[in-house]
C-alpha cells in the first residue's frame, strides 16, 4: 500500500473509506493523517492468537450487546480522537 495515494483518494472521495491494520511505519506515528480522517478505521495489527482469545472476544461481545439492549453505556468504544 502506498499511504500517500490512499490518503489522496480518500480526501477526494474517490473511495468512501478504508479499514486498515498494517501501515508503512509501525507503530503508526502519532501525527499521521489517518488519525484525523473520519473515513478511516484503524485497528491494531495483531499476528498472534493466545489461548482462549475467541471465547474472551465472544464474552465481551455478548456483555456489550446486553449493555446495548439495556440502554447502558458500552465498553471498549473506539475513540477516533484518541487514535484508537
Amino acid at each position: 500500500m502506498v499511504e500517500s495515494a490512499l490518503i489522496s483518494v480518500l480526501n477526494q472521495g474517490m473511495i468512501r473509506g478504508a479499514a486498515l491494520d498494517v501501515f508503512e511505519t509501525e507503530p503508526l506515528p502519532a501525527d499521521h493523517p489517518f488519525y484525523r480522517m473520519a473515513n478511516v478505521l484503524l485497528s491494531p495489527h495483531c499476528a498472534d492468537h493466545t489461548t482462549g482469545w475467541m471465547e474472551l472476544a465472544v464474552k465481551q461481545f455478548v456483555e456489550n450487546f446486553e449493555r446495548f439492549r439495556n440502554g447502558q453505556p458500552l465498553e471498549y468504544i473506539v475513540d477516533k480522537q484518541a487514535g484508537y
